[in-house]
């Protein structure tokens, strides 16, 4: 073939024959270096430049080919000397290299995938990286990023009004880059103290004094930013102004406690001991439906995407379709716990149920079929919240436990409430929750589910400011909102706390408590 070596040999004269075997032997004498550190021997300057002469009339590809058999042909020291000759000729610096092609845009977005360290180290790698990434704002992309993707980032974002700088393109009114990379330290230190302010129990506390005329206690509560929405036993749904902390509207309809509810952006659905559930218009707080189908209280409710879920304590649980807040129609009645369903939880693939029959029941979503039953906890279920795999309960046992849904299995059981645990919620991080000790325990949620953790490092803070029992709870990555038998709602806010150890306006013991674990 004409790139065979050997054919290529023979069909030379002898002459030329005899020159290439010299280029052969010469060589692999030792590395090929421009500049050797030991004595030439024999006539190697001379066939050396013999070598390069034949060398660089041929080919390409019979280069290569030759090469590769010049280093079939050496030993292992020879094959490293090598590796070091080519590993900095490979080398490119395509960070800086990219721009010159007029390809700046794919060197920003190659780097826009570091991470604040790695980025810091790209900075002062050279001027002209430190420019690529000054020009494509990537620390504003970096910070973007992480407001995508973490809902304390988010938080922070909007909090502290920085948001309004993020998400814009090059054409607006945005700062230099400058700005994000100072910014970036301080939204790091930021999260740092919130963190801090939940491992050591350090907050503000704000409490709403509900006021019920008769019977007293909040039984439920969720909120936003704007608004919390409370149900009580005087049977009343009150809704208070998140900052102000006023009442705005009283919902009276109810001829029994408010047992439970949900809102969204168009409704609050509510359910009674009175056995009906209601649906009212969040904005005017006018009825727009009534449900009539549970015999006696409805404990607990769910609704999203135009389903929803309500339990009671005549056992059942009733799955319900919701085309619309006027049409609301039974798919199918769930039966086979054998005491009080006190609380539901469903998503896509599952609907999980608990009740006073000590057992969590897991069902099918879309067929509403009976697909296991979690047994573990000793007495009956007050509360729990289900989300991907993890179920968290909680029990009369004085107990909370994990629970992995698709197996049934009991990961952990987390002791410490000394009564019924009432209400719990959980995120990513933590575990909250309320029992009628009327205390609040803050729970590490990975430790928790990390067989290796002891039992005695699991609970980060127990919260006492209740005088009753502690009934249900919400929270997110900068407060818990609580509410009680003693017709309080707390807000617990982990955010906006004084650096001196006080909050303005408050007193130590009422704003900030150190409870042993």
């Amino acid at each position: 073939t004409p790139h065979s070596n050997t054919t290529f040999m023979d069909s030379q004269t002898d002459d030329l024959s005899s020159k290439k075997i010299i280029v052969f032997k010469t060589i692999t004498n030792g590395p090929m270096t421009g500049s050797r550190k030991r004595p030439s021997e024999g006539n190697y300057e001379k066939e050396k430049d013999v070598c390069i002469q034949l060398f660089d009339q041929w080919s390409e590809a019979d280069q290569v080919e030759f090469v590769e058999h010049l280093i079939s042909r050496m030993c292992h020291y020879q094959h490293g000397h090598i590796n070091s000759y080519l590993k900095p000729m490979l080398q490119r610096d395509f960070i800086t290299a990219l721009p010159a092609q007029g390809l700046d845009h794919i060197a920003e977005n190659i780097l826009s995938f570091l991470d604040a360290r790695s980025l810091c180290s790209a900075e002062l790698v050279c001027k002209e990286w430190q420019r690529v990434i000054s020009e494509g704002m990537l620390w504003k992309k970096l910070i973007e990023r992480m407001v995508r993707t973490d809902p304390l980032w988010k938080g922070l974002s909007e909090r502290h009004q920085w948001e309004k700088y993020l998400f814009k393109n090059r054409t607006t009114e945005v700062p230099p880059n400058s700005y994000y990379r100072s910014l970036y330290p301080k939204i790091i230190q930021d999260i740092e103290t919130i963190e801090a302010n939940w491992r050591c129990g350090r907050h503000n506390l704000q409490r709403i004094q509900c006021r019920s005329e008769n019977s007293k206690g909040v039984y439920c509560l969720q909120y936003d930013d704007d608004k919390i929405i409370s149900g009580l036993r005087d049977n009343s749904i009150k809704i208070w102004d998140k900052q102000s902390l006023e009442c705005l509207k009283i919902l009276t309809g109810h001829t029994g406690s408010v047992l439970c509810l949900q809102y969204d952006e168009r409704v609050i659905v509510t359910g009674s001991s009175d056995s009906t559930v209601r649906v009212w218009d969040v904005n005017t707080g006018e009825v727009l439906n009534t449900l009539i189908h549970h015999n006696e209280a409805v404990l607990h409710l769910r609704f999203c995407n135009g389903l929803m879920v309500t339990c009671s304590k005549d056992r059942s649980i009733a799955v319900w379709d919701m085309a619309s807040p006027t049409d609301i129609s039974l798919r199918r009645v769930l039966v086979g716990h054998r005491a009080a369903v006190n609380v539901v939880d469903f998503d896509d693939k599952y609907i999980v149920s608990a009740s006073g029959d000590r057992t969590i029941k897991v069902w099918s979503t879309s067929t509403c079929e009976f697909v296991r039953t979690l047994n573990g906890h000793k007495r009956g279920i007050a509360c729990l919240q289900y989300r991907d795999r993890l179920v968290v309960s909680g029990s009369s046992d004085n107990t909370i436990r994990l629970w992995d849904i698709e197996c049934g299995a009991c990961l952990r059981v987390l002791e410490g409430h000394e009564e019924l645990v009432r209400c719990i919620r959980f995120d990513n991080k933590r575990i909250v929750s309320g029992a009628y000790d009327g205390k609040i325990k803050v729970w590490d949620l990975q430790a928790a589910l990390d067989p290796r953790a002891p039992a005695s490092t699991l609970c980060l803070r127990t919260l006492v400011e209740h005088s009753g029992r502690v009934f249900r709870l919400q929270f997110d990555e900068f407060q818990i909102i609580s509410s009680s038998h003693d017709d309080t709602i707390l807000i617990w806010d982990f955010l906006n706390v004084s650096t001196n150890g006080q909050t303005e306006g408050r007193s130590p013991s009422r704003t900030y408590t150190y409870i042993s674990r």
